[in-house]
Formats: C-alpha cells, structure tokens, sequence
C-alpha cells in the first residue's frame, strides 16, 4: 500500500484493504509488538466538526504506537475564528508533526488540503463526502464476523447524506457483496455515488422496508439519519424516526446476522438490540484503533 495521503475509498484496491485488515489483526493480536515503532512521531489532529471515536480512536492510536498527537482544538480557540483558510492552516500544523489527520464540513476539503502539504494527510470525514478509515475498520468488523466470502449485506438509513455509507458502498465493490440499500426515497444514495458503484460492477438494489430483504443478510449496517446535513429542518422532521429497529424486529434474522452501526445513534436501534447476539457496534467503534493504528505504521513507512 503506497499512498502519501488517504482522502477516499475509491482509491484503496482489494490489496490495499487486506494489507491494512491483515496488520490490524496483527496488532490486535500482540499489541506489545507495536508499540515503540513510532516513538519520534507527532500527528497532527484537525477536527473542524464535533467527533469521539475517530479523534479519540487516532490519538490512542498514534499513542500506542509510541508517538504523541498535536491537537488543533476547537475551531472557536484557532485561528480559524479568525478568519485563516483552510489551505494556510495546513500549510502551519505540518511544520509541527509528521501527518494529518483532517475533518472538515465541506465535501472534497481533504482533497483540497492534501494539495498545500507535504506530510501524509487522512482524510476523517468531509461533510457528506468520505471516511474512509471509518470504512476500514467497518470492513474489519464485517471480516472478522460475516467474511468476503459471498456476503449479502443491507445498509440502512441516511444513504443521501451519510458519508460512512458512500465509502463503504464504494470499498465492497472489491469484494464479493451483494449490497442491498434501505431508505426512504428522499434518502436514496446520490446519483454520482450509484453512478461509480455501477461504474465498479455493482448492482443498486433499494428498497423501502427492511422486512422485504432481512431474511437474507450477513450484515446489517444501520445509520443515523443526521440532523445536522439536513438544508431544510422540515426535510429532516419528515424522515426522523422512520427506520428503527429492537430485538423483536430481528426475530426473522439470521441467527448470526451481525448489526453494525458507525455511531452515535438517536434512536434507530433500541437498547435491547445491545443485549442480542447481533449487536457488533460497540466492538465495531473499538476496532478503529487497530485498525487505525495499522493505517498509521503503514503510512508512516512500517513495512510495505
């Protein structure tokens, strides 16, 4: 895997994706072993938007591996409150450490950013756009519990705005997946995103009730409908609530049907899903810092 920056799923090819899965299960395996391989390294965090599993997964990640992070902070604490563009703040944090890790609410910032540094840049979710390390670690999940191995999957909710979706729909094009897309229609996947995914071989099958495919899936990915991607709150209201999903609902599942959920929910799985076998979310937001931490050591020049 030879990528100075990682901005989107679409440039990560099935070599790439068992590359980073397979040093992740390593280090999951002997953590002890990784530990120092990066003890000179700074990573630089530029959170723009609110997180918690990708800002605290990196920093225990970059950690672990024996380095330290810098942290931007807020965006009411920087410069950027002070009007400095994106671009010139780049240009500033990669003098002080040895990659980035960017979240920005624009669609295509990280691509932009990627061209004014030097250093490695990942990009951790721009707007409804990519984040594709959160790809890396779903697919992890989805390996260590269901396999590549013809695997139907269903993923639910927020398909136009969500970000985790675009890239995970992308990333199983490299494996053998039958994808199945639930949503209402006014939350269907982007043109341009279907456009790529039959671009890859892919077929778009949509519907609009979970009961019609759950019978069928590996793998339920539910998402959040996200309030905060929403240009009309009116929009929003008449779409919040819509899919959600309890123990009962399961009932016509696989009995190893493995749910996946990229965090933080509202209300779209109800808390005695967690008490289910199902119920892989928790233990999928922990994957991210193997998973991350293998990104890191390879980008950062741990072997090839």
């Amino acid at each position: 895997m030879r990528h100075d920056h990682i901005i989107s799923a679409k440039q990560l090819s099935r070599g790439d994706i068992e590359t980073v899965l397979d040093r992740a299960a390593d280090i999951a395996a002997d953590p002890g072993a990784f530990a120092d391989r990066h003890s000179d390294t700074l990573l630089g965090l530029l959170f723009f938007e609110p997180s918690t599993r990708t800002k605290m997964s990196f920093t225990t990640a970059m950690k672990r591996l024996g380095g330290d992070i810098v942290d931007m902070g807020s965006v009411e604490s920087s410069s950027v409150k002070k009007g400095e563009s994106l671009a010139d703040t780049v240009r500033v944090v990669e003098g002080y450490t040895d990659a980035l890790v960017l979240r920005h609410p624009m669609e295509g910032s990280a691509k932009m950013a990627s061209e004014f540094v030097d250093v490695p840049l990942v990009n951790a979710g721009d707007g409804a756009g990519q984040h594709p390390t959160q790809t890396l670690l779903d697919l992890y999940t989805i390996r260590e519990n269901a396999g590549f191995d013809d695997l139907t999957i269903g993923i639910m909710g927020d398909l136009k705005y969500g970000r985790t979706v675009h890239s995970l729909a992308h990333a199983l094009t490299t494996v053998d997946a039958s994808q199945h897309f639930i949503s209402p229609e006014s939350l269907q996947l982007p043109r341009s995103v279907r456009y790529d995914l039959h671009e890859a071989g892919a077929g778009v099958r949509e519907h609009t009730e979970l009961d019609e495919i759950l019978p069928e899936l590996d793998v339920l990915y539910v998402t959040r409908i996200q309030a905060e991607r929403f240009p009309d709150e009116s929009e929003y209201r008449e779409v919040a609530g819509q899919y959600q999903i309890d123990a009962a609902t399961l009932e016509a599942a696989k009995d190893d049907l493995t749910v996946m959920h990229p965090l933080p929910r509202v209300d779209e799985i109800a808390h005695d899903v967690d008490e289910t076998t199902h119920a892989q979310y928790f233990q999928q937001a922990h994957n991210g810092v193997p998973v991350r931490m293998a990104l890191l050591d390879l980008m950062l020049g741990g072997g090839q």
